[in-house]
């Protein structure tokens, strides 16, 4: 993947926000593209060529998710963002758009999920499962497409695959998100499907500035992808 122009959303001395594409890992080994390594050679650059630069990573989005990702500037900024979104003080609002009709129209969804081993995919498995984790989210139905309803979403909890999943499991799969259920196809046929994106974006984050504790909230525009899908005007009347 060529090198991206970063969307930066927010960024002071301890953290910054960025609006991440489709098709990009956040993280990735050394000598995959990845979001990571776009923003090190961004601050980089700001800092006049330095090489090594620190760079946290508290959170992940998938890589066919768009949206609001923080990272963080130095140790203590990593150590106190991570608190934040292990107490659950972190606010997470997504936008999707699923195939069919969801009923009721807003709603609590409660599973247990665990990751497959060696595969990179998760699943629900009973309450008594070892591996089992709690996964939580409030949904409510804002708009319509032509494929079914338009959501926003926030999360109580953050596993992996965990809206894809819950949604994708009640037989409302994520739009474009073939790992779970969906039929639909939000590309032009691109032949690579790691870079096809899926219709759920990371819309807001909500968290307290790691050192000063003043609130920050920082909103991702939605990508030109849903445009071209006529998924975006589900969501006019909210942008």
């Amino acid at each position: 993947m060529a090198s991206l122009t970063l969307e930066i959303l927010h960024e002071c001395d301890a953290c910054l926000v960025v609006n991440k594409p489709a098709g990009i890992l956040t993280q990735g080994p050394p000598h995959v593209p990845a979001l990571d390594k776009e923003v090190r050679a961004y601050l980089a650059e700001a800092k006049k060529g330095v090489k090594t630069v620190y760079l946290g990573v508290p959170h992940r989005l998938d890589r066919p998710v768009t949206g609001a990702i923080v990272f963080t500037r130095h140790a203590r900024a990593t150590r106190r963002i991570t608190e934040q979104f292990q107490g659950r003080m972190v606010r997470k609002i997504y936008w999707a758009c699923v195939e069919g009709r969801l009923k009721p129209a807003q709603g609590v969804l409660r599973d247990f999920l665990r990751k497959v081993p060696d595969e990179p995919r998760a699943e629900i498995v009973p309450p008594d499962h070892p591996d089992a984790l709690p996964a939580i989210l409030n949904y409510r139905v804002i708009g319509r497409t032509a494929w079914g309803d338009a959501l926003e979403i926030e999360l109580e909890t953050g596993r992996m695959h965990q809206i894809r999943l819950q949604l994708g499991s009640r037989g409302h799969p994520v739009l474009g998100d073939f790992t779970y259920g969906s039929a639909t196809d939000l590309t032009d046929g691109t032949a690579d499907p790691r870079l096809r994106p899926i219709a759920l974006h990371a819309r807001s984050l909500s968290y307290l500035q790691p050192m000063t504790f003043e609130p920050i909230q920082v909103t991702a525009p939605l990508p030109q992808a849903w445009e071209r899908a006529d998924l975006a005007a589900a969501f006019a009347d909210l942008s």
